[in-house]
């Protein structure tokens, strides 16, 4: 597989280098040279979803790691079931929190460790990450005592939900977190300039696992193949798919699988009241506003990191950004969306709920949907239960975490004091 840097074309590595380096030339995006395209998607779809998982991501990767190095990547990373729920006579949920930290996160964020497991060999890697809530949890989780890497996670001081804070920062040993005393944009922004820094990027063998590695994007692919094959059990049609959306690797994965020749008829972004691409999508202007705090909190991203991909796989595929319909919801709006749903018979949280409303506004009466369940409801317990006046039990990965210490340091939003951090912890 080979990849190009979107920002510097010339500039053109491997998988291997892709998933190393994270981010390419002048903080430029890794974006395949080429898609492919599966057969016969009827006996694909027919498959289970980790025997499908090994033959979608090894379209990708075979010719590179080898399929039986494929096979066991996805293996050890894909343990958990993927459910479709039907929740009324034209939506469901895709429910994707059933990993062991409770959220999509898990899907790619175990695949890169797997990954990178096997590829960095002796080499000592120190991945930098930014979190809105659930990348946190699931790439702490993923590399926790993994020889030879460690993880400092960047979060948003006091803007996410605290049992989101308390699964990734109460880990010690190889995790360390940093609380950032200002908003998730700022965080991305301090991972991309460090990355620029060749001091840090070079001197402390940098990775990034955000969404920005390709890595992840390619084990999320494989669940929109999950979701339309259990779809197609009950449907004749071909489904809308709302995808609800922060930094946009999710929807860039639902791209990459329709590419690939998923049949899906079209998708939705739905957004909070972050609304950068939803209005972009309406007026052709790319015009971010402040990041606004809001209960979605893992969408609270004005300046999505991924959306040049989703323009080059809309260009590569000769496709229209009008055939992707974007929706952004208030917080009256999300409120009332997750009160619909509870009152039609299920449990969501406010992302789910935004995307579930999504579908509402946008689809025909002759067509149905699939919205991603990204996160178990009782991650934002404090919301879900304000909202709806209930009262949540904790599954367990939550109950193990919810009397533990945060164990992160707080730093201001400063370039320079993070990288005298980053150099103190682990050079």
């Amino acid at each position: 597989m080979q990849l190009y840097n979107l920002k510097h074309p010339s500039q053109v590595v491997s998988f291997t280098e892709a998933v190393k380096l994270g981010l390419g030339k002048d903080r430029g995006l890794f974006f395949p040279t080429a898609i492919p395209v599966l057969d016969d998607m009827e006996t694909l779809l027919a498959l289970p979803f980790v025997e499908r998982s090994k033959k979608v991501i090894g379209a990708w990767l075979a010719s590179e790691l080898g399929q039986d190095t494929v096979d066991s990547l996805v293996e050890k990373a894909f343990n958990f079931d993927v459910p479709l729920v039907q929740v009324d006579d034209n939506r469901y949920s895709l429910e994707l929190f059933h990993g062991p930290t409770l959220a999509f996160k898990d899907f790619g964020a175990r695949f890169m460790a797997q990954c990178l497991n096997v590829l960095a060999k002796d080499e000592t890697i120190n991945i930098l990450t930014a979190t809105s809530g659930d990348t946190g949890a699931a790439v702490a989780d993923a590399f926790f005592g993994l020889d030879a890497i460690n993880v400092v996670v960047l979060y948003p001081k006091g803007k996410i939900s605290v049992l989101q804070e308390k699964m990734f920062t109460t880990l010690g040993k190889n995790i360390h977190t940093v609380a950032v005393d200002s908003d998730f944009d700022a965080c991305q922004s301090l991972v991309k300039q460090s990355f620029e820094d060749s001091a840090i990027r070079d001197g402390l063998h940098l990775n990034s696992a955000n969404s920005i590695n390709i890595s992840r994007l390619l084990a999320q692919i494989c669940y929109y193949f999950e979701a339309v094959a259990q779809f197609k059990q009950q449907n004749e049609t071909l489904p809308v798919i709302a995808v609800p959306s922060g930094n946009f690797g999710n929807l860039t994965a639902g791209l990459f699988a329709k590419a690939m020749g998923l049949p899906v008829k079209y998708f939705v972004a739905a957004t909070n009241s972050n609304d950068t691409v939803p209005r972009y999508l309406l007026d052709g202007k790319w015009s971010p506003n402040t990041t606004v705090a809001t209960m979605s909190n893992a969408m609270d991203v004005a300046e999505p990191s991924n959306w040049p991909r989703v323009e080059a796989i809309v260009d590569k595929m000769g496709w229209s950004l009008s055939d992707i319909k974007g929706v952004a919801l208030s917080e009256e709006q999300t409120s009332n969306a997750l009160t619909a749903l509870h009152k039609a018979g299920y449990l969501s949280e406010p992302h789910g709920a935004i995307a579930a409303n999504a579908l509402t506004q946008v689809m025909h009466e002759d067509e149905k949907g699939i919205f991603l369940g990204t996160a178990h409801p009782a991650k934002f317990n404090e919301v879900v239960e304000a909202e709806l006046k209930i009262s949540l039990p904790l599954p367990q990965p939550l109950a193990d975490v919810e009397n533990k210490a945060i164990l992160s340091v707080d730093l201001p939003a400063n370039f320079d004091e993070l990288k005298a951090h980053l150099f103190k912890l682990l050079k």
